[in-house]
């Protein structure tokens, strides 16, 4: 028996085969063939797999999102057997005796450079389509997964850590839970493996050994213990856990229809996170009243290049059509920093994270901001639409961004496309600037909400994705707390609501808290709705709230 001790960031037990994240290698091996006839054959079925990946994209892309979001993954198809790129291909492998890899690396630059030196915009954007469609076809040749898992059954997915890019890939079905090398309870993985609602361990470092892999593990996420090959004992005591939680979940169920009510009669509201319309089940099975945070990015993460205004109507619209009229706010873009996407082009930058990101890029580059705007504004016929915009730090920023909320509106009006006029156009607070002028922002939109994991990292500057730091990132901070204080008793001074979609709204250790200071509204995965609504339920705030404001406000409360 192997015991293995992380930080456990999403709870509950879980046991399966380890199995190695994997991705396609950089370098590709570059050696000469002797029966190059073999060798054309090899890139001819890895060719034919391609292509049939492809087509089953382009199927699950219609069903998904229509018509133009399939022609993407068809485009692509056409690519993988053009007869010029084909012919290239095969002269490299019959002429020059070059193996199959390295023959469609050479071929793909080959035509990439020919696409970007072209001066019609339309071919320069075929430079990425040509990568894209040689990378699959490498995979195919490597036996490399696309999307990163090539199992038969699901399993306990190891990895250093995941980008963005790679979680949006991911089979979601084939994943029982997370271990990551790195990571911080804010990463992706992390907010991934809790919309899941599957166990996640981060931090285990280099204790997890390739020889590890296939072998039986079992994961707590709440305590970041793993075992690997368990004796008796232990795995009895484990999947005891294991069931014991299975039960605790039962009776949360009987929780479904109540309301979000303390014992002293005050409501909250408590709705979910999500990155996609696909996650709109999982919202509507914990019963939320909403959705707090439609994280929109991951639209933009799941494409090869920028998405269309029908694409991103197709997803709103889907969300808000399946949610049958309950609230849906769905933020801006929200990439840079962390959230890199190669097709954006953005420079290189010492501090990402104060850098060109989130509504930053979407003010000076209104094109795309307009192109998602007209998206939203057309999808919120379907049902109760609010947009939020990410990382405000002025007044001016969000005239600017309602500005272009109105041309947009004018636009669509001009050309007789419908919209609803009674869309809440909020903000995030996710920096030191926006609390300290919350009072003035509260007169410019209709809600708030707060994004707890960066408002710690910039109220303590302290990088969250830094897992090193440790103790030096504590959401629990009195700075943080003061500072949602603040938030809340400008807006409510206004008439304005406040909500949080950080991962510290499902804290139950600060949840009287958050109703003692006046939080409206608490966005939380899916799996984190009921115990949540218990919670509240057990909550007496006349009872708590004097001793609440007090510790918080105390010159004592120091850490």
């Amino acid at each position: 028996m192997i015991s293995i001790q992380g930080k456990g960031v999403s709870t509950g037990v879980t046991i399966g085969p380890l199995y190695f994240y994997q991705r396609a290698k950089s370098t590709i091996r570059r050696y000469e063939v002797e029966d190059p006839d073999a060798e054309w054959a090899r890139f001819k079925a890895a060719q034919g797999k391609a292509i049939e990946q492809l087509g089953e994209l382009a199927e699950k892309a219609r069903v998904e999102a229509g018509d133009e979001a399939a022609l993407l993954f068809e485009t692509h198809q056409m690519m993988a057997e053009d007869m010029e790129y084909e012919e290239a291909i095969q002269t490299a492998i019959q002429d020059n005796k070059l193996n199959a890899e390295a023959a469609v690396t050479d071929t793909a630059a080959q035509f990439a450079e020919m696409f970007a030196a072209m001066e019609d915009a339309y071919f320069q954007a075929r430079a990425a389509d040509v990568k894209d469609v040689s990378g699959r076809i490498i995979a195919a040749l490597t036996g490399v997964a696309q999307g990163g898992i090539d199992s038969p059954v699901p399993v306990i997915l190891a990895a250093d850590d995941l980008a963005p890019s790679e979680t949006v890939q991911l089979d979601k079905s084939k994943i029982l839970g997370f271990v990551t090398e790195g990571g911080s309870g804010s990463s992706h993985t992390a907010i991934l493996a809790r919309t899941m609602g599957i166990p996640a361990i981060i931090g285990v470092g280099d204790q997890l050994k390739p020889e590890y892999e296939g072998r039986e593990v079992i994961i707590d996420g709440s305590t970041g213990a793993i075992v690997i090959d368990a004796d008796p004992d232990a795995r009895a005591a484990l999947l005891k856990k294991m069931e014991e939680q299975k039960r605790t979940r039962e009776l949360l169920e009987q929780l479904k229809g109540q309301p979000n009510e303390t014992k002293d009669g005050q409501s909250i509201r408590i709705y979910c996170n999500i990155g996609s319309p696909d996650d709109v089940p999982a919202v509507l099975a914990n019963d939320a009243g909403g959705v707090g945070l439609f994280r929109s990015e991951f639209l933009y993460l799941n494409c090869d290049d920028y998405p269309s205004e029908d694409y991103q109507f197709e997803a709103y619209k889907k969300a808000l059509s399946d949610m049958g009229g309950r609230e849906v706010v769905i933020r801006t873009l929200d990439i840079g920093a962390d959230k890199q996407i190669g097709y954006f082009n953005l420079p290189k930058e010492e501090n990402p994270a104060l850098g060109n990101r989130a509504l930053r890029i979407c003010l000076n580059r209104p094109e795309i901001f307009r192109t998602q705007l007209r998206a939203l504004f057309r999808a919120s016929v379907y049902g109760k639409l609010g947009i939020m915009f990410p990382m405000v730090t002025s007044v001016w920023e969000v005239k600017e961004a309602k500005k272009m909320c109105e041309q947009v509106k004018q636009e669509l009006t001009s050309e007789g496309i419908p919209f609803s006029e009674d869309v809440e156009i909020g903000i995030m607070i996710e920096t030191p600037a926006a609390v300290l002028m919350s009072d003035r922002l509260a007169q410019v939109v209709d809600f708030f909400s707060c994004g707890t994991n960066d408002l710690t990292q910039y109220t303590l500057a302290c990088d969250r994705q830094n897992a090193d730091l440790g103790r030096f990132y504590n959401p629990h901070h009195p700075a943080v707390l003061r500072a949602l204080k603040i938030v809340c008793d400008n807006a409510h001074k206004h008439g304005k609501w406040v909500g949080i979609c950080g991962e510290l709204g499902a804290d139950l250790e600060l949840t009287e808290t958050f109703l003692s200071i006046g939080i409206d509204e608490l966005s939380v995965s899916p799996r984190s709705v009921l115990p949540l609504r218990q919670k509240v339920r057990e909550t007496d705030v006349s009872q708590v709230k004097e001793k609440v404001l007090n510790d918080l406000l105390s010159d004592e409360n120091t850490i």
